[in-house]
C-alpha cells in the first residue's frame, strides 16, 4: 500500500502527476521544495508521494502567492516548527485580505472622483509636481514617473517645461493612485487611462477594478486549495522542530 512516506517513484512519474517538466522537479528539489530523493544503487532518484504533494502545494501556492513566496513556505514546512508555517500562510491570508480592502477604498473612490464636474478652470488652479504629490501622499518623482508612461500628462508651460497639473489633470492623478493602490499595474493603466479621457471613465475604471477583483478571487481560491496539499505535507514530515520546542 502506497503512503506519504513510501518511495516508488521515478522523477518522471512526479513530473506527470504536478504538471511539471522533469527539470522543473529536480530544480524543485534542489531548491529545498521537495525534499532530497533517495538514490538507487545505480544513482537513480526515487521519489515519493510526499515529493508529489509537496509539488503540487507549491504549484497551486505560486499562483497565490507568486513563486518566491511559495518556495519559501514549501520549505518551511520540511524545515521549520509547525508554528512558523502557519504563521507564513497567515500572513499571505493577510495580505489578500489588504488586497481586497485597498480594492474595495479604489472603487469608492473612483466611483466618486469620476462622478465631479471639472467647470469654471482658473489657471490658478493648476498644481505644481511638489504641490499634487503632497497633496495625495507621494513622491514627486511618482508623478513624473507616470507622466513618462503616459498616465498622466500634465501641462508644460515654460521653457524648462515646468510641469503645471490642471483641474482635468488632478482628477486623473487621483484615479491613477487608487488604481496603483489597489494593485493595478502600470501596463495596463497605460492603455486604460487614454480611454477614460475620451469620456469612458465610469465604465473602464470598473471593467479594471472589477478585474483585478477576480485576480485576488482566483488567488484566493488557489490559497485554499493549497491548504489541502500543504496540510498532507505537514502530517507526513517528521515534526522534531515541534517536539524540541514543546
Amino acid at each position: 500500500m502506497s503512503t506519504l512516506k513510501s518511495s516508488a517513484l521515478r522523477t518522471v512519474d512526479v513530473a506527470r502527476r504536478a504538471g511539471y517538466s522533469v527539470q522543473q522537479i529536480r530544480n524543485l528539489e534542489r531548491d529545498g521544495v521537495l525534499p532530497p530523493a533517495t538514490r538507487t544503487a545505480t544513482g537513480y532518484r526515487r521519489y515519493g508521494e510526499l515529493h508529489v504533494h509537496s509539488a503540487l502545494a507549491y504549484r497551486t501556492l505560486a499562483a497565490a502567492t507568486g513563486p518566491v513566496e511559495a518556495k519559501r513556505i514549501v520549505r518551511a514546512v520540511h524545515e521549520c516548527p509547525t508554528a512558523e508555517v502557519l504563521a507564513l500562510l497567515d500572513a499571505a491570508h493577510a495580505r489578500l485580505d489588504r488586497e481586497r480592502t485597498d480594492l474595495t477604498l479604489a472603487k469608492e473612490a473612483t466611483a466618486a472622483i469620476s462622478a465631479e464636474p471639472i467647470g469654471d478652470v482658473r489657471p490658478s488652479d493648476a498644481m505644481s509636481v511638489s504641490e499634487l504629490a503632497a497633496a495625495l501622499g507621494v513622491r514627486p518623482s511618482t508623478l513624473r514617473h507616470w507622466d513618462a508612461e503616459g498616465l498622466v500628462v500634465p501641462d508644460r508651460l515654460s521653457p524648462r517645461g515646468t510641469r503645471r497639473y490642471a483641474p482635468a489633470h488632478t482628477r486623473d492623478a487621483r484615479i491613477v493612485h487608487q488604481l496603483r493602490t489597489a494593485g493595478y499595474r502600470i501596463a495596463p493603466l497605460r492603455a486604460l487611462m487614454p480611454e477614460l479621457r475620451r469620456g469612458h471613465r465610469a465604465e473602464d475604471v470598473e471593467a479594471a477594478l472589477a478585474a483585478r477583483d477576480a485576480s485576488i478571487t482566483a488567488r484566493s481560491r488557489a490559497l485554499l486549495d493549497a491548504g489541502v496539499a500543504l496540510a498532507a505535507v505537514l502530517t507526513a514530515v517528521p515534526r522534531a522542530h515541534d517536539r524540541t520546542s514543546s
